[in-house]
């Protein structure tokens, strides 16, 4: 972007991590930078000597091209991506985003406009299993262009071609294990940037690469915000993939951004039968043991929740002061008769005696105090002082996840059996189930909390994400990516028409999106806008400016000749309008308002606070523009048709309102 009076033009990179992470070491250490250089020996002074580490040995995960896979993830992208309406369902009210691409591009492209914003990520990347094919950028002298058209293996229009570029990354090869941790370093560290505060991130992995995934992400989200490695068992019978053990499980590796707190997973049936008791309302509840059970359950641990709690068997009411000589006091005493103590203390027992109940036990001829934990959250008014043992379960039912993850709805059998009901065809040998994501949902993502998939094969999540928010109410949204993965034509994939793997994801989710619209029997049917928007990764939209082997007046001359007109030749207006709202960190899904205007089109976005002018411009057209009070105008060079006089005017009458104007 460039001042409009001025005609140098600039290229419009992607944001670069490294910049930012210079300017937040500089706000929190601004003494250890010297004329905008890191001075190390200030920064040492700051820290303490013995802070710095020197010398070869420390603790570190390394290997062969660490060092070029932190060059990818430095370099930054001039690629862009290109709506594909025909592709899309509900383009313009769509609430979800589908892309096709080479997923570290995409998301160097996404970077400004979902910085913090996402809530969920879930990944499912090639195991590297030695048989697995994968990307990965091993060229570091090619320009940006030539490798981002190698990769996607673009045509000169930007559109993808069909051969795909991948390279199998066999066991053979002395990079094995190198090759693997330079792809997914730079994509986790984007990913990262891309989780909101609370977010957290699960990739699947089995024991291939889960010992070096552990410390890479220990490197990347920092070793204190491990949240847990679930054992996922996902086929029961076992896959023949080893010569002596048949492996049925698999890993999910949880980490969080700054912090994560669980939602919880609803009950299972079994868990239901719990709630088997009824009170004068109707409503149903269960019972559980006042007195603390595990760890820290003795009185010397918390002397204030040893207490007694009188019960009159008369009134067959319970109270913290004696009512009659008759009342019995009941003491929290743990298994062998030794002084335990209660879950709550005194105020909250005082507050909650409404929710408890005395218990006899025959066999231990003793009476016990129970708590009511009622189905229907809102049914009981649960007071707990906040330094006591507060339950989680007394205000939303639901269960902690445990390490341990089973059961056959997660299987790949029912992964299998979900898309072959969509397809009419089971194409895929080890999908993942559906159910499986929704558990990761829930206990991630609530209202209308924004979901990432980059690595998003055949589409379960985004299926997952659509029927939960049919059956919940809710409005998550997802955003999924899928390379152009080729697909055999001899396979059942390929003989039923479908020439890549991101074909397949997007007709699983137009497919989706169908069951759910025609879904008659779901008690409570969401409100959310059904519909996906499809995006395509293609180079820039604009010309990018080249510097290099400029030698002589002649040849600036020339570039700069070129440059007359910054979007390249046959540039879709449309195609224009989403490249420059994801430079100006808006999400693909920012409702977009066509304005005509003095026979001119403009864009509007975020209530007419942001307009773009990219397809024509007059002279009638700038009283109305300043008139609508934007924040900011930004407009295309082109559009003023070579006419210094009518942009200048533009600039000045914008200026005078306080009117910020971009010009490209």
């Amino acid at each position: 972007m460039t001042d409009p009076t001025n005609n140098t033009k600039e290229t419009v990179l992607s944001p670069n991590p490294v910049f930012d992470r210079r300017a937040q070491l500089a706000a929190l250490i601004p003494e250890a930078f010297s004329e905008g250089t890191l001075d190390i020996a200030a920064l040492k002074r700051a820290l303490g000597g013995e802070a710095i580490i020197e010398g070869g040995e420390r603790y570190a995960l390394t290997w062969a091209g660490k060092a070029n896979a932190y060059k990818v993830l430095q370099s930054p992208s001039t690629a862009t991506l290109r709506p594909q309406r025909d592709l899309s369902v509900n383009f313009d009210d769509a609430p979800h985003v589908f892309i096709e691409g080479e997923n570290l591009e995409v998301l160097k492209v996404l970077q400004k406009a979902y910085f913090g914003k996402v809530k969920l990520i879930y990944i499912d990347p090639p195991y590297n299993t030695g048989s697995d094919s994968f990307i990965y950028p091993d060229r570091f002298l090619e320009s940006k262009e030539d490798y981002l058209r190698r990769i996607n293996d673009l045509a000169d229009d930007g559109t993808l071609m069909r051969e795909g570029f991948f390279r199998k990354n066999s066991k053979e090869n002395g990079h094995y294990h190198s090759n693997w941790l330079s792809m997914m370093l730079p994509r986790l560290y984007i990913a990262r940037n891309l989780l909101s505060a609370d977010g957290v991130i699960f990739v699947s992995c089995d024991d291939n690469e889960m010992h070096n995934l552990r410390l890479l992400m220990n490197e990347v989200f920092g070793e204190e915000h491990f949240v847990s490695q679930l054992v996922i068992i996902n086929n029961l019978k076992g896959r023949n993939d080893k010569k002596n053990v048949a492996t049925c499980h698999e890993y999910m590796l949880v980490f969080s951004r700054n912090g994560f707190e669980s939602y919880g997973l609803p009950l299972t049936q079994e868990q239901l039968k719990n709630y088997k008791y009824t009170d004068a309302r109707g409503k149903k509840y269960a019972l559980r043991d006042l007195r603390k059970r595990g760890s820290q359950d003795q009185r010397k641990d918390r002397p204030k929740m040893f207490f007694p709690i009188l019960y009159n068997e008369s009134t067959k009411k319970l109270s913290l002061t004696r009512q009659s000589p008759d009342d019995v006091e009941i003491l929290p005493k743990r298994g062998d008769g030794s002084d335990g103590r209660w879950r709550w203390g005194k105020d909250s027992v005082l507050k909650n005696l409404g929710i408890l109940e005395a218990r006899y036990s025959e066999s231990k001829r003793r009476w016990d105090v129970d708590y009511r934990i009622y189905l229907e959250p809102d049914a009981a008014e649960t007071e707990i002082d906040e330094e006591e043992d507060d339950d989680d379960e007394l205000y939303e039912r639901t269960s902690k996840s445990k390490s341990f993850w089973r059961g056959g709805e997660i299987s790949t059998d029912v992964g299998k059996r979900e898309f072959k009901e969509l397809f009419q065809g089971g194409f895929f040998d080890y999908p993942k189930s559906p159910f499986l994501m929704r558990r990761i949902i829930q206990m991630t993502t609530r209202g209308n909390d924004l979901i990432l998939d980059f690595f998003a094969g055949t589409g379960t999540m985004a299926q997952a994400v659509l029927d939960i928010n049919q059956t919940e109410g809710t409005a998550r949204r997802f955003v999924c990516v899928q390379l152009p993965e080729l697909i055999e034509p001899e396979s059942d994939a390929g003989k039923a028409g479908f020439g890549t793997l991101a074909e397949v994801c997007r007709e699983r989710i137009k497919r989706s999106i169908r069951h759910v619209e025609t879904a008659a029997d779901l008690a409570t049917p969401s409100t959310a806008n059904l519909g996906f928007k499809s995006f395509l990764l293609t180079p820039s939209n604009f010309k990018q400016w080249r510097g290099d082997g400029i030698d002589s007046a002649e040849q600036l001359a020339e570039q700069m000749q070129v440059f007359v007109q910054t979007e390249k030749d046959g540039a879709a207006v449309e195609h224009l309008l989403y490249e420059l709202l994801l430079k100006c960190g808006q999400e693909l899904t920012t409702p977009v308002e066509t304005l005509d205007m003095a026979g001119g089109q403009v864009f509007a976005i975020r209530q007419r606070n942001m307009l773009f002018v990219l397809a024509s411009f007059t002279e009638a057209m700038i009283q109305p523009l300043v008139d609508l009070k934007p924040r900011e105008i930004i407009a295309i060079d082109g559009v003023f048709q070579d006419s210094d006089s009518l942009k200048s005017n533009l600039d000045l009458q914008c200026r005078d309102m306080g009117i910020k104007f971009t010009c490209l």
